[in-house]
Order: C-alpha cells, then structure tokens, then sequence
C-alpha cells in the first residue's frame, strides 16, 4: 500500500469535499433562487439524456474485455452487490408495495461511487494497479446493477395484464431508455474494432466530464426543497450501504473465494464507498419519491469517512 493513515484520511477528505462542495452549490443556488424550483428535474433530465449516456458509451467502446477479465473479483463484487441490491429490493417492496421505488432503494443501498471516488482512492492506495479494480467496478456498478435497477422499474410500471403484452412493452421501454441502449451500443462499437473520430471522442469526452458535478448540483437543488414523502427511511439504507455491502464483499473476497491481496483489498475498499448518484437521477426520471435517495447520498458519503478508514485498518493486516 502506497500511503499511510495520516495521508490517506488526508487525501479521503481531499476526494470527498468537493462532492460535498457541489451538492453545497446546487442548495445555495436553489435558495438564492439563482436557480427556478424545476432546475433539479431540468439538470437532472440533461444528465439522463446527455452526459449519463455519453460516459456509459465511452467505458464500453473503449474497453479492453481481456484487460478486464478477472472472474474471481467480479464474482466478489457483483454477487456482495447484487446481493445488497436484492435484500434491500425484497425488503422494501413487502414494506411499501411499490417494486419502483423498491428497486430505486436497492440502488441507493448498493450503488457504490466507483467513479467519482473510487477510481481516485484506488491510484492513491495501490498505485497505478488500482486503476484496473477500480475500472472493473465502475463497468459493473453502471452497466450491470444501474440496467437491472431499470429492468425492476420498468416492470414494475406496466399494468399490462396480459404476459407477452406486459413483456414486450418492457422491452421496448428499455430500447428507448438512454441509459440502457448507450452501454449496449458502445459494446456493439468495441466489438466492431472501429475508432470513435476525434471530433465525436471529444463531444463524448465533455459530456462524460459534467455527468458527476452535474448529478450533485441537481441533489442540492433538490435538498433544498421543502422535503415530504418517507424521509426517514435513509439512514437503514445507509447502514446496507456502509455495513452490509463492504462486509458480504470481504467475506466473499477474503474468506471464500481468497482473492490475491490487489484484488480482495479493491474490491473491499469499492464496496465501502457511499452512494453514488445514480439513484438519485433514476428516481428524478422516473418521477418517484427522491426524499429518501438524496438523504442517503448525503449521509453515506459523511459516514465514508469511517467505513474506509476501517477498510484501511483491514487492508493493513492483511498485505
């Protein structure tokens, strides 16, 4: 491991306060109203459309699939995630009946900020080896769980009575998702060998940049709104995402499947990150209650600070 405690926290902190520093600026501009009451919903729309599908194309076009193959830590960390996903979902769904809100709450007990955060904290525990773990993660967190959230939700919205009806409007639903079809097109292009031209690459490139500060002015926008709905539900999510998750990973990672130290302590570390945004903007586009999303996001990422202070006390034991 490259850095000690000291500078570690000290680089942990360097990573989490500008997530803290935008979602700040999206509140304070929602409350000066330098920003209209729907600049939430408007941001968050452009990042679905935009910026999301642009960042999702560009990590599947561009993908290596042998560079990526390491079947012991995507069995780690997809089977702690899913995992999560599903309990959460399951749990959920029996207490409030709704499958599309219960999926988007798996999501925020689930969905770690592989991009934002971890790929950063990754280099600065491991060096230049971290960028791989941290990569691999990314690719499950956005292509796999984030489309079977979606899958969830848009079966949850049919009303469709008959199976075969009920079914091919799901599908057609999802061809017409923008986050669904730019993962799918962009490993159609990695497979066909071509280059993006410089020009496009570049369009990808900047729309891909602003999905994060994007998604995190968007949530303060909405924290600044007058909150009603089941507010309280965040903090049990938070502890599925801090607690449960990173411990059903190093389970997985050290003790059953005894991964190489690289791979059990990244995939230990990633999955003790706090919840990403994605959420947040899929609870925005489908129109459901984001109360309990946005407060998760919020608390996970200040409660972090703990969890990865324990995974380094982990990791050290284990070198």
């Amino acid at each position: 491991m490259d850095v000690g405690n000291g500078d570690f926290m000290a680089s942990v902190l360097s990573v989490i306060l500008p997530v803290f520093a935008l979602i700040l600026l999206g509140f304070i501009c929602r409350r000066l109203e330098l920003l209209g009451p729907t600049a939430a919903s408007e941001i968050n729309r452009m990042v679905v459309w935009l910026c999301l599908p642009a960042m999702l194309f560009n990590a599947t076009a561009s993908a290596s699939w042998a560079h990526f193959w390491e079947p012991g830590f995507i069995a780690a960390y997809t089977a702690g995630t899913i995992a999560v996903f599903l309990i959460t979902l399951i749990w959920r769904w029996r207490v409030h009946k709704s499958l599309a809100d219960a999926s988007i709450q798996g999501l925020s007990a689930s969905y770690a900020n592989t991009g934002y955060m971890g790929i950063p904290l990754c280099i600065l525990v491991f060096g230049d080896a971290g960028l791989q773990p941290a990569l691999i993660s990314s690719l499950i967190v956005i292509c796999v769980l984030f489309a079977l959230a979606v899958v969830c939700i848009e079966v949850a919205l049919q009303s469709e009575p008959s199976l075969f009806n009920a079914v091919r409007k799901v599908a057609l639903a999802l061809l017409k998702n923008p986050l669904v079809v730019s993962p799918l097109l962009g490993g159609v292009w990695a497979a066909s060998g071509f280059s993006v031209a410089l020009p496009a690459q570049r369009v990808l490139d900047l729309l891909a940049a602003a999905t994060a500060p994007c998604a995190l002015i968007s949530l303060g926008l909405f924290l600044a709104h007058k909150q009603v709905g089941r507010s309280d539900g965040s903090l049990p999510l938070v502890a599925l995402k801090l607690v449960v998750h990173p411990f059903l990973v190093w389970l997985l990672a050290y003790q059953i499947l005894d991964l190489p130290p690289l791979w059990a302590h990244s995939a230990l570390l990633l999955s003790a990150l706090p919840t990403g945004t994605g959420p947040f903007m899929l609870a925005e586009y489908y129109q459901r209650d984001a109360a309990v999303v946005s407060r998760s996001i919020l608390f996970s990422t200040l409660g972090s600070l703990v969890t990865l202070s324990l995974c380094l006390y982990v990791i050290q034991l284990h070198p």
